[in-house]
């Protein structure tokens, strides 16, 4: 199936790299994806496709599993190297539908966001989830994740 029939098919759960796409098409995507994507960062600033184009240009990538003709899962990842990790692959966003938890979707983009760290030659595969978000960390540690550090945050200046 090509990645243009994709949201149009109504059975098949398909995972859509969405900065592999020409760009029509992944304004599509990410137009679809908003509304999900939004469950979780609700204040991504608008206009929302501007902002994710910037942090692709950053070096962010994009994935939706769609089922159903609908977006039900998106991801915001990227790979790089550090000091204490080596070749890291980093999960920014993982976030499924609430219309649609339990469902396998985020469990199977997670196993996907794996084979494309393996894909890519890193280490580990990291993800920080907040403190207050224990359904998130029980899916977690069911997917053979673990605590590995405590991420500190610091503000530095408010934002509008």
């Amino acid at each position: 199936m090509k990645n243009e029939d994709a949201m149009t098919e109504s059975t098949q759960r398909l995972i859509v790299p969405v900065t592999d796409l020409p760009a029509e098409q992944a304004a599509a995507w990410l137009d679809a994806a908003q509304a999900v994507h939004r469950q979780l960062r609700p204040a991504i600033p608008d206009p929302y496709a501007t902002h994710m184009r910037a942090m692709i240009a950053q070096g962010a990538e994009i994935a939706v599993l769609a089922e159903g003709g609908l977006v039900r899962a998106v991801a915001v990842y990227r790979c790089y190297l550090t000091t204490y990790r080596g070749f890291r692959f980093y999960v920014d966003d993982l976030v499924t539908d609430e219309a649609s938890r339990s469902c396998g979707h985020g469990e199977t983009l997670l196993g996907w966001l794996r084979q494309r760290a393996k894909e890519r030659g890193c280490q580990a595969l990291d993800l920080d989830s907040g403190v207050q978000r224990t359904r998130a960390h029980r899916f977690y540690f069911r997917e053979g994740m673990w605590i590995a550090a405590y991420s500190f945050t610091q503000t530095l200046a408010e934002t509008g």
